[in-house]
């Protein structure tokens, strides 16, 4: 038994090479994700801080803010900066044509009159809004925000967003003993955030439409 015992330690890894694995991968992904806008990295920071709950070690909640702070604001930044090139360019790019196709067109209007009115304000809301990051993104392209001007507005919003989507990772981790479970908790919370407002639009497109009936 005391042999096995042995062989079970030494295959599973510690938490200290956890760490030293999670920390950049959640970085990488969480860019990767900020750059190519399909991929769930809210749900990546939630679970990355279901984890950290159940650590023993301490500042790993303080850890995953930092990178996945940095990450999402550093993806941001340069989509801003390739999309920025893209304008100046005749020929355009594929980042800003991507940008494009993901911003639809009443989305795009809301967003530029929304920027318009209401300046940086417009761009620390926009990553809490599920869908939301892209249209404004776009919109400030448009209007020629410069990357500072852009950066300064996008530092607090990555901010934002991180402490959010930790916090849903949070009381995912506080509520369950074992981490996985709060992992599954904390990907619903996430997934029915990000699909209230869609489901809340179509309810209101709906009412009219069954009361014209």
């Amino acid at each position: 038994m005391i042999p096995l015992a042995a062989a079970v330690t030494s295959v599973v890894p510690t938490e200290s090479t956890q760490q030293a694995f999670g920390y950049p991968s959640l970085f990488l992904l969480v860019l990767i994700g900020a750059l190519v806008p399909v991929v769930p990295t809210g749900a990546l920071v939630s679970s990355a801080a279901v984890v950290a709950v159940h650590r023993t070690a301490p500042y790993s909640l303080a850890l995953v803010f930092v990178t996945a702070s940095l990450a999402a604001f550093l993806g941001d930044a340069a989509l801003y900066w390739l999309g920025r090139r893209g304008l100046g360019s005749k020929n355009g790019s594929r980042w800003l044509e991507a940008i494009r196709s993901r911003a639809p067109e009443d989305r795009l209007e809301q967003a530029q009159h929304k920027l318009a009115e209401h300046g940086v304000a417009v761009l620390v809301l926009s990553r809490l809004v599920p869908a939301g990051r892209i249209p404004v993104m776009l919109a400030c392209l448009l209007a020629e925000w410069p990357l500072r001007r852009f950066s300064r507005g996008n530092l607090p919003a990555c901010l934002a967003w991180t402490v959010t989507y930790q916090l849903i990772g949070i009381l995912g981790g506080s509520l369950f003993d074992k981490p996985w479970e709060g992992v599954a908790a904390a990907i619903l919370l996430t997934v029915l955030v990000g699909a209230a407002p869609s489901a809340w639009r179509r309810i209101r497109q709906a009412i009219p439409a069954h009361r014209s009936n």
